[in-house]
């Protein structure tokens, strides 16, 4: 069934505006995926604040070149039956996504992605990406990072303190 002009253009408004916004974007073929997985995928994403979008990716190739970032990119890539997950959020979320979900699933296949500064990544970059750890877990190891010293003090001062209390104590008793 065939889209009509303004439907065409409804979606490639919502994907141009989708794609300016997110900060990491992640592709994947997903040929051979059931509708319950898809489903599935979708919920999963959902969940984690990321967009999952199937369109046709001739009205990709139109939105990105409506983007200055991502004008001058080769879009060759984009070819066979390509679903696409978006996030405004977090730069690593959409990748770990996909990757955490063709691990169960082998008829997806990550294929690529983009970043906000308007790199094409290869599948491998994608790949990369989904092994870090998430922002707000590097954020939570970077204060642990930094409060370790004033810790350590605190520590250090209050096994003193104790000792005095534990000393004064023996003397008052004896």
């Amino acid at each position: 069934m065939a889209i009509s002009r303004d439907k065409k253009n409804e979606l490639v408004a919502e994907l141009t505006e989708l794609l300016s916004s997110a900060k990491t974007t992640a592709f994947a073929a997903y040929q051979g995926l059931s509708v319950a997985d898809l489903q599935k995928l979708r919920a999963n994403a959902r969940e984690a604040g990321v967009t999952i979008k199937v369109v046709k990716n001739r009205l990709v190739r139109v939105a990105l070149q409506g983007i200055d970032t991502y004008k001058d990119l080769d879009l060759s890539s984009l070819n066979g039956q390509l679903l696409y997950a978006m996030s405004a959020d977090d730069e690593v979320i959409p990748a770990k996504i996909l990757s955490d979900f063709a691990k169960d699933n082998a008829s997806l296949v990550i294929a690529g992605g983009l970043s906000s500064d308007g790199i094409l990544m290869s599948a491998d970059d994608v790949k990369a990406l989904a092994a870090l750890p998430s922002k707000s877990q590097l954020i939570a190891e970077v204060i642990a990072q930094l409060l370790s010293p004033v810790h350590d003090v605190t520590n250090a001062l209050s096994g003193n303190l104790h000792a005095l209390l534990d000393g004064v104590e023996a003397k008052a008793t004896s």
